[in-house]
């Protein structure tokens, strides 16, 4: 059993004291669930001193539809929850339901795994492992295994709902020592292993916020060693607006756990445009969001077969809007 190092533990009573806190505690991170944040911690991927547990913060959990038609979604709501809410998209619940097992989703929250630590098989190792590889630029190096020539670090996103939110639309609240601020989830990443989130150290994910669905249609599918429990090789979101029967007037897609950030690929929605999603159709699109996709060798299935699968899972997703709903 790998144990957890000596760490302080605070339980602010309110979110103005959890962001006092991590301004006070340089080395301070923020948990919830901890799904993600603990098992990095045992095998000393990170290393913070202090943690500050926003779990017991009142207000921060929740599905609330808003008068717009709108879905208002709490930072702290559990997976569970959001897998079996109808008030929330398909391609977020289905994200949402392929996350890990069961005791998993009933912990770990949507704010959380949208800020899921990017991975890769050289970092996600234990300890003694990758003393004996010698560090990787996430751990400490100089050079990154993946791509030694290079200089940046390309561990891949590991979030399921990453490219679910991206596709409806979604965007986050944050708080920090600024005040408040609303991005859209599609900007709230960064093409960089080490430092994928553009959120700051003492901000903190409060809530999500989903527009109207109006016309459109979304779907969700991830490619994993096993059908449970495993993180994403690759994650495929899809969504199309129907106008006029099966004619499509707008069309989004994401793909993740191909490259620090998740992708979109607007040369596939660009070309759906105006289109019915007839198998020649989602042929077609599927390769040119393929093209896209250039997988490395830093999961636990090679990248030829990673970068194969890609324009069948488009295919997919696309196949399953197009089917009556």
């Amino acid at each position: 059993m790998i144990r957890l190092p000596a760490l302080s533990v605070l339980a602010p009573g309110s979110l103005e004291e959890a962001v006092e806190m991590l301004a006070t505690h340089r080395e301070a991170v923020v948990v919830g669930g901890g799904t993600d944040l603990v098992p990095n911690i045992k095998r000393r991927q990170v290393g913070p001193g202090v943690l500050v547990s926003v779990m017991g913060l009142p207000g921060m959990s929740g599905i609330r539809r808003e008068a717009d038609g709108g879905v208002a979604v709490g930072a702290l709501t559990v997976l569970r929850d959001v897998a079996d809410s109808m008030e929330i998209p398909d391609a977020v619940r289905e994200a949402a339901r392929s996350v890990a097992s069961p005791q998993i989703r009933n912990v770990a929250t949507i704010g959380g795994n949208l800020c899921a630590d990017t991975r890769c098989s050289f970092i996600n190792a234990t300890e003694e492992w990758r003393a004996a590889a010698g560090p990787c630029l996430k751990a400490g190096g100089d050079v990154c295994w993946v791509a030694p020539k290079g200089s940046q670090c390309w561990a891949v996103s590991s979030s399921d709902l990453a490219p679910a939110a991206i596709v409806v639309g979604a965007a986050v609240s944050l708080v920090g020592p600024g005040g408040v601020r609303s991005i859209p989830v599609a900007d709230l990443y960064r093409a960089d292993g080490m430092d994928h989130v553009v959120k700051e150290r003492n901000e903190i994910i409060t809530g999500v916020a989903i527009p109207p669905q109006d016309g459109w249609r979304s779907t969700y599918l991830k490619l994993r060693r096993r059908q449970a429990v495993d993180f994403p090789i690759l994650g495929v979101a899809a969504a199309v607006r129907l106008d006029g029967g099966d004619v499509v007037s707008a069309a989004r897609l994401a793909l993740g756990a191909v490259s620090p950030a998740p992708i979109r690929v607007p040369g596939a929605e660009a070309y759906l445009e105006g289109k019915r999603l007839v198998p020649e159709v989602i042929a077609a699109a599927a390769e040119l969001g393929a093209r896209a996709v250039r997988p490395f060798d830093n999961t636990d299935l090679g990248s030829r077969y990673r970068k194969w699968m890609t324009p069948i899972f488009i295919s997919r997703a696309l196949e399953r809007l197009a089917a009556p709903a």
